[in-house]
């Protein structure tokens, strides 16, 4: 059985934990921008961590589920109602065959993420299911959401609801700890590769988040940053997190959609367990970073790894409880 696509949304596309293996042969990572967000959804609804769910930025889609199903919403604070019901984020919800999920405006963050059970079964390109908007392949026809979509379904194990109406749970998870939807966040940062700019400058003020940014990367403005050498280089390894410095000395973080290589100078690296927060920041508003060294890193990063394993066995009690 599937979902069928209503309304498309804003910019909604099919992702899961990405595409590993094949940065060798120029091809990104791609996945879900916020993976924190996508693996906590998943798990509600009893899925494998990576499955592919509905990446939606912004405004979201209108669906029609075509059977039962298990859905979750996690991410971004979303209007969302079934059948005209109000529903919560971050908690199992039981809807009924034939229901209409109508997904609205993303109140904080700026991505949202449903997952349904059994996941969204569009075919395996080279090994994921998720989207690469770029290159135009992989998830639904490489593409964003259209009316009329029909996004096949994997197999349920959906808990019925008794009345035929949504059957909200009621026991959520607390996502403030890992998310923040301030204006105003501290990121924290790896010293780049690119000795021609301390790293005091990159952390010495406040950035805006441009309009301009994308699932590729944030843009950032603020005073211009000049490294002491600006001239041509030839092009590194880039992954998502690496800090990029562009000839206007405005620096961008690239995010799931990086490419795989780029010579414009690396001035920072933002650590792994910061990536799902940047991915919820919207236009207008302000990022600083701090600096930290590996051994840091190393411990949010395994802090972070931790509290999704605690998450997991928490879901777990309440679905054998």
């Amino acid at each position: 059985m599937s979902i069928e696509i209503l309304a498309p949304g804003l910019l909604t596309s099919v992702q899961d934990g990405g595409r590993v293996g094949s940065r060798a042969f120029g091809v990104r990572v791609g996945g879900a921008a916020d993976s924190h967000s996508l693996h906590v959804a998943n798990l509600l609804v009893g899925n494998d961590p990576n499955s592919a769910a509905l990446e939606i930025t912004l405004t979201g889609p209108t669906i029609r589920l075509q059977r039962a199903a298990t859905v979750a919403l996690c991410g971004a604070a979303i209007d969302a109602h079934a059948d005209g019901i109000a529903l919560p984020g971050w908690r199992p919800i039981a809807l009924p065959a034939g229901c209409t999920l109508a997904l609205g405006a993303c109140r904080r963050g700026a991505r949202a993420y449903l997952a349904c059970d059994g996941g969204i079964d569009v075919p395996l390109v080279l090994g994921s299911r998720s989207t690469d908007l770029r290159a135009g392949f992989g998830g639904h026809h490489g593409r964003t959401l259209r009316a009329g979509d029909i996004l096949p379904l994997g197999n349920s194990r959906a808990r019925t609801s008794a009345t035929g109406a949504p059957d909200v749970a009621a026991w959520w998870i607390d996502a403030d700890s890992d998310l923040d939807f301030a204006d105003s966040i501290l990121v924290r940062v790896l010293p780049g590769s690119d000795a021609t700019l301390p790293a005091d400058a990159l952390c010495a003020q406040e950035f805006t988040i441009d309009a301009a940014s994308d699932r590729q990367g944030l843009r950032l403005r603020g005073i211009p940053l000049q490294p002491a050498d600006m001239r041509e280089r030839i092009s590194e390894p880039v992954i998502a997190g690496t800090v990029q410095l562009p000839p206007d000395g405005q620096p961008i973080v690239l995010l799931a959609d990086a490419q795989t290589v780029g010579g414009y100078p690396r001035i920072g690296h933002v650590i792994a367990a910061d990536l799902p927060r940047l991915a919820q920041r919207r236009a207008g508003q302000h990022v600083q970073f701090i600096a930290v060294d590996r051994l840091q890193a190393q411990r949010a990063n395994a802090g972070q790894r931790a509290r999704v394993a605690r998450i997991a066995l928490a879901i777990a009690s309440r679905r054998n409880g």
